[in-house]
């Protein structure tokens, strides 16, 4: 399985990175050991399966203009019979446009997509704890609480990851082909 993920900037990171260890400390969440080297990120789409060479070749293309984007953090979400806590970035046209042309560009991999990441199906999220039981779930929400601020941040690279499973669980995501986006001059 692959994903394109969208990745921020050094100081967004280090602050989700750091509620990830947070949670991990109260043992209320455990996502920050879950995976291997994860990365805080949005998912912009997720593939069954991929001819990854073609696909790096056109993600290198596609993105080798694309700028970076504005990012603002300032709700957390949950999704129904999941256990998973996220934050939710505010949903700007800028980053709408930003996922819907990804698909429109790399169309014909949709078929093997998973329909959640296609567009008018897509919430944007960044994964803050996942797997959880419903008490947890609601500690973990209201720990988040306590401990959050609106972030102010920027998506700064697009990248792909290749899921490496064990009995059925991610155990590893390594980034596979990573593209930074262009500065942009009004940012």
């Amino acid at each position: 399985m692959y994903w394109v993920i969208a990745l921020f900037d050094e100081n967004t990171e280090k602050i989700i990175k750091g509620l990830w260890e947070e949670l991990c400390e109260n043992s209320i969440s455990f996502y920050a050991e879950e995976v291997k080297d994860g990365r805080p990120h949005i998912t912009l789409g997720s593939y069954a399966d991929l001819d990854k060479i073609d696909y790096i070749k056109r993600m290198d293309s596609f993105y080798n203009h694309k700028s970076s984007i504005e990012i603002t953090f300032n709700t957390i979400g949950s999704f129904l019979n999941y256990g998973t806590l996220f934050y939710s970035p505010t949903v700007t046209t800028e980053l709408i446009e930003f996922h819907t042309q990804h698909h429109e560009h790399f169309n014909e991999f949709n078929g093997k997509a998973n329909q959640l990441y296609l567009p008018g199906k897509w919430i944007p999220h960044c994964t803050l704890a996942n797997k959880l039981s419903p008490e947890k779930l609601s500690e973990a929400f209201h720990f988040c609480l306590t401990k959050s601020d609106t972030i102010y941040g920027k998506i700064i690279e697009v990248a792909l990851v290749e899921l490496v499973e064990e009995n059925n669980k991610c155990i590893e995501a390594p980034i596979i082909f990573s593209k930074r986006l262009k500065k942009n001059s009004i940012l």
